[in-house]
């Protein structure tokens, strides 16, 4: 057998759940061509590696990627291809990059989206999900990569930036919009119910679109409306949306955080659990960090993004709508609203992704660290920061407990994603996940994440 690249004496873990076993891997023309248990002596290849016990296994799929832009600048996509991601699964948070057919909005919407995607220059050529797909493969990439079209993305090519309900016939015309996604190629529909511009919709308007996936049998993913206070109403009204349109759903990022739910993940994990006994495909994935990732914008009060970027550039330098800003967030005076600064507690959020001169001696500090030395209330901060890097920086939040990740882990209907955003200082998750499982978890601690898969 005369074959192009032999990978010997591995521990082969194969994906499947099956126990993993000594063995070794041809490859031939750029694929696996056989995998051998016993004697290799007979295999001639044109190289041998001996990997002396390593692990062998399949490549990552990174269930929740925001490298929608990144891979047109750094197509080789480093930090992912280096811990083992070979597929990439974008459009997450509602947030997809098609399709997008209104006037002059590819600028304004990355200009939105500038402090998750990341402050790419591109030449933004396509406008339907198919023309998208098609310059991510013209351009060149390493790893696969598939697309979720995004409820926000629907949203503002019909409404823009709107806080208002849309009519019948708008919201037909979004639900058209992810129709047509998907026969482009989308592989599901995500939404973000924390942010702009889809934080404004209503069950009646979330379920309308998850309703065009039943016919594909596509998933519904989404970042419920709150992953703290109001969590399990958040989780009910996702899971009788997949109960009632018979669609599968998959729990982005699935964590519990806030004073009220820390301590809580086995009561999450037994509402998933429930939700399956009723009959409802339900899955998640989780990343292995104690601290979060997100667009710094995402503190300010929805009616702030409700004109776009330049309208909110324009509130943060009116001392008028910085104090109804304060009020809002200091005062919890929007119902409803995930108020991510006072939630979190701004000593625990840490601002990422600053350029200008003014800024970037606080990149790593938190807000209440910068709020301190200059003297100022942190929504103050916040605000001054937020005009003068013209919306894009990132935070870092300081959220989760060690025990409740431990737990959503070993619940055996959670896969690992990165969730990683790019930027001058990413957050770890970027480029350490599947190490940091592999590493700490399973070999350090002999956790038993793979193990309990492997014994059902």
């Amino acid at each position: 057998m005369n074959i192009d690249l032999l990978l010997k004496n591995a521990q082969i873990v194969d994906g499947t759940g099956a126990p993993w076993f000594c063995g070794s891997v041809t490859v031939q023309n750029g694929e696996i061509s056989n995998i051998i248990r016993g004697d290799t002596s007979d295999v001639d290849a044109q190289k041998m590696i001996d990997v002396k016990g390593a692990v062998v296994a399949p490549g990552f799929i990174d269930t929740h990627s925001h490298s929608d832009l990144q891979l047109f600048d750094s197509p080789s996509l480093a930090p992912k291809i280096h811990q083992g991601i070979t597929t990439e699964i974008l459009g997450q948070d509602g947030f997809s990059m098609a399709p997008m057919h209104r006037d002059g909005g590819a600028k304004e919407w990355q200009r939105h989206l500038s402090g998750l995607a990341g402050d790419v220059t591109l030449d933004w050529s396509w406008g339907d999900t198919a023309s998208y797909l098609d310059a991510i493969e013209e351009n060149g990439v390493a790893p696969n990569v598939a697309m979720l079209v995004g409820h926000g993305t629907v949203r503002y090519n019909v409404l823009g930036m709107s806080d208002r309900a849309p009519t019948e016939a708008e919201l037909n015309k979004m639900a058209d919009l992810v129709t047509t996604a998907l026969n482009d190629g989308a592989i599901g529909f995500s939404t973000g119910l924390v942010y702009s511009p889809q934080v404004n919709a209503s069950t009646h308007e979330v379920q309308t679109l998850a309703a065009q996936l039943a016919p594909y049998g596509r998933p519904f993913v989404a970042h419920i409306r709150s992953e703290g206070d109001m969590m399990w109403e958040a989780l009910d009204e996702f899971i009788d949306i997949g109960a009632e349109e018979d669609v599968p759903l998959h729990l982005s990022h699935y964590k519990v955080i806030g004073g009220a739910k820390k301590g809580h993940a086995d009561r999450a994990n037994h509402l998933l659990e429930s939700a399956r006994e009723r009959g409802v495909d339900i899955t998640a994935e989780q990343y292995p960090y104690l601290a979060g990732n997100t667009l710094l914008s995402a503190v300010l009060p929805p009616w702030v993004h409700a004109d776009g970027p330049d309208r909110a550039l324009e509130y943060l330098a009116d001392d008028e709508s910085r104090e109804r800003i304060r009020k809002d967030i200091e005062e919890w005076r929007i119902d409803g609203w995930e108020n991510q600064g006072p939630r979190t507690g701004w000593e625990n959020i840490d601002v990422r992704n600053l350029n200008t001169d003014v800024w970037t001696d606080y990149e790593g500090a938190s807000v209440a660290a910068i709020a301190d030395e200059r003297d100022q209330n942190p929504v103050e901060t916040v605000c001054d920061l937020l005009y003068d890097e013209n919306l894009t920086p990132s935070m870092i939040l300081h959220t989760l407990n060690e025990n409740d990740v431990r737990k959503i882990m070993q619940y055996e209907r959670v896969s690992i994603a990165t969730d990683g955003l790019f930027g001058a200082e990413p957050h770890p998750r970027t480029y350490g996940t599947y190490p940091r499982v592999l590493g700490r978890y399973v070999r350090e601690e002999e956790f038993s994440y793979l193990r309990r898969r492997s014994e059902r």
